[in-house]
């Protein structure tokens, strides 16, 4: 049973709305392109954690704080025996340890995930026993990319190869115990310590005035979204859309950029720019939203 799905964090959320509106320095497009890799690798893993048929609790982006430390769990699976966290990565190309350190070929050295690994088994102990609940941890690293190779690895390492991952949870999916209260009420406990949003998200300086006016596809992403009659379409990709649901849609890009600003008719009308008529943008939000104010100081919430 899955009691916690996954989702885009809003770090990443941010970088796509950004990506399409603006030219990222390649610094953040590289920041950018890691993200995306590593949470669609995680996706990659839900999908066979899906796949399983034995009683467990599945709990998956699980960030937690442990003495003043937060950190991220990728994936949880509580079984009636043990606790499995996961640490997935979607590595790929060549890798190798060399006294005690880890390195992508020719000679990248890359922050050890044996290490991250440690480090994420310790607070999470520490945390079950501050929550009174004494139950094994089985700690893995799961390389999940197929074109991931890794040279001298150490012996007896928890560490999951991609040709491995299949055996593995078959071998999980042979145990006929069950899942009791106890386990509920941790996972339940758990889910409710999960922290919305993390405090070491990295974004680039943006402002309003730098960003890319108009109506994005929903599904190329595209600026390029024009308007005939009560549809918005792609010029891109001929995606079709409603004007209201598109309108809606770029309400809520703009709040997830500038969170402390107001939502006013003026700006939503220069934020979708397509849109000619501001009457038209004013009726949209009065239908979705709770006005606030009134004349030139009303806003929507």
């Amino acid at each position: 049973m899955i009691l916690k799905t996954r989702s885009k964090s809003i770090e990443l959320q941010c970088y796509e709305l950004l990506n399409k509106r603006m030219n990222l320095a390649e610094q953040d497009k590289q920041y950018f392109n890691n993200l995306k890799k590593g949470h669609d690798g995680e996706r990659m893993f839900d999908t066979l954690i899906e796949k399983l048929q034995c009683d467990c609790l599945v709990i998956n982006d699980l960030l937690l704080t442990t003495n003043n430390t937060t950190y991220q769990i990728d994936s949880l699976l509580i079984m009636p025996d043990a606790i499995y966290l996961f640490e997935v990565k979607n590595f790929e190309g060549d890798f190798y340890y060399q006294s005690n350190r880890f390195y992508k070929r020719p000679k990248t050295e890359m922050v050890d995930p044996l290490i991250q690994l440690k480090r994420t088994e310790s607070l999470f102990d520490m945390l079950l026993q501050k929550l009174g609940f004494n139950i094994p941890i089985n700690a893995w690293i799961v390389f999940i990319n197929s074109e991931f190779t890794l040279y001298q690895a150490p012996l007896d390492s928890p560490i999951i190869f991609p040709t491995q991952i299949n055996r593995f949870l078959k071998k999980l999916d042979r145990n006929t115990s069950k899942i009791t209260q106890k386990h509920r009420a941790l996972a339940e406990k758990l889910v409710s310590l999960h922290i919305q949003e993390s405090p070491y998200k990295q974004l680039p300086t943006y402002e309003y005035a730098q960003l890319q006016k108009g109506i994005s596809c929903k599904m190329c992403g595209g600026i390029s979204v024009l308007i005939e009659g009560k549809t918005c379409i792609c010029t891109q990709c001929g995606q079709q859309e409603p004007v209201e649901s598109a309108v809606l849609r770029s309400v809520k890009e703009f709040k997830q950029l500038f969170p402390n600003e107001r939502i006013t008719t003026n700006v939503i009308f220069d934020w979708c720019k397509v849109v000619r008529s501001k009457r038209k943008i004013g009726e949209i939000l009065k239908r979705n939203y709770k006005i606030v104010g009134v004349h030139q100081w009303a806003y929507y919430e």
